[in-house]
């Protein structure tokens, strides 16, 4: 089992879970992959047999995940070879994990049926055309309670792990863009000094100590 799976205003049984991402790159080169960064998410990026072209953003994600994201070469240059791929890799791991959740990134109205097959079966799928558009990764209300927004807060740094913002100005940048619309610097610096005196991080001098699990 890879991380754990949990965001507001998702359900709480995707708690422990896989989420895999598998990225259709022939149709679609989804842009804010960062996203992607917390372990929770092991992404799988099928290229085309011609493409010879990755954004620096997505490579550098994959290159500090460490478990089994990658890129996947696709041979051949059939119309659905891509799609073939992604549907085979999907059934071999619904087969090991029947419980993970699997995310395909992709504009091709093609995978639909496949999608709907897969629930059908009673597994978790869903296609989504952008990053930000997957529901545990889509940014809470700016609107919420304070006490929701800190739950947020925190359930994002847990998630971060050791990619956790390592200074002030960073973190504070980070809570604010964690909401839509952004909050406002007043809001931020808020949840950050409640966030500081129940613990969740201590000054070491320029640097952050977090008391969170890694």
């Amino acid at each position: 089992m890879i991380g754990t799976a949990t965001s507001p205003g998702t359900s709480n049984n995707r708690i422990m879970k896989t989420n895999y991402v598998l990225i259709d790159y022939e149709n679609v080169q989804p842009q804010m992959v960062g996203l992607l960064a917390p372990e929770t998410f092991r992404v799988l990026v099928f290229v085309g047999a011609s493409q010879t072209k990755i954004s620096f953003e997505l490579a550098d994600v994959l290159a500090r995940k460490a478990n089994g994201s990658r890129f996947i070469k696709v041979t051949g240059n059939g119309s659905n070879a891509l799609d073939f791929h992604i549907a085979y890799q999907i059934g071999r791991l619904a087969v090991q994990e029947p419980e993970a959740y699997f995310h395909v990134i992709s504009k091709d109205k093609g995978f639909d049926p496949l999608i709907e097959h897969l629930k059908g079966q009673g597994l978790h799928a869903s296609r989504s055309m952008t990053v930000p558009d997957i529901e545990i990764v889509k940014k809470p209300s700016a609107s919420m309670p304070e006490d929701e927004m800190l739950s947020t807060v925190i359930e994002y740094l847990v998630r971060r792990g050791a990619q956790r913002p390592a200074s002030l100005k960073t973190l504070t940048g980070s809570i604010s863009a964690l909401f839509q619309p952004k909050l406002e610097a007043s809001v931020a610096q808020t949840l950050m000094d409640k966030l500081e005196l129940t613990g969740v991080f201590v000054r070491d001098g320029a640097k952050l100590k977090y008391g969170l699990p890694e």
